[in-house]
């Protein structure tokens, strides 16, 4: 099924925010052109440190992380966000998924673990779902 602009979008006046924490500036790079071609406005960054510096006090929309990245892992920064009591939805993307590793981040409190390569219409419906539970946890 594919989505169109208007589809992923909810009634909301501002733009929803897409945070990307990848470490590899090529797939930052694709899914900023991807998600901005959609409206989302997209803030990326580099590393989970990058991420928890630049992180507003009252950051709204959601956070699509690779969990397998150099120094602070995706999984560490899932513990770091539920340590600080954030309520933004997170869905953790990997290239290397097994049981073991689902369970985990379903514990640290991701909503979705998504295994690469993602599809633009698994990547949609999963961030529609995300910013549908960020606005009503008032993100």
């Amino acid at each position: 099924m594919a989505y169109s602009r208007e589809e992923v979008h909810l009634e909301n006046p501002r733009p929803s925010v897409v945070h990307v924490v990848d470490d590899d500036e090529a797939v930052r790079d694709s899914l900023r052109a991807l998600l901005e071609s959609y409206g989302f406005e997209v803030r990326d960054y580099a590393s989970a440190r990058e991420f928890l510096v630049g992180m507003p006090l009252q950051p709204r929309g959601c956070v699509l992380l690779d969990l397998h990245m150099p120094g602070m892992s995706g999984l560490e920064l899932l513990d770091a966000l539920h340590a600080r009591g954030s309520k933004l939805p997170v869905i953790a993307v990997t290239g290397r998924s097994d049981a073991a590793l689902k369970e985990r981040v379903a514990r640290a409190g991701a909503l979705l673990l998504l295994d690469k390569p993602v599809g633009d219409d698994t990547l949609l419906s999963s961030l529609a779902s995300a910013l549908s539970l960020a606005e009503c946890r008032g993100c």
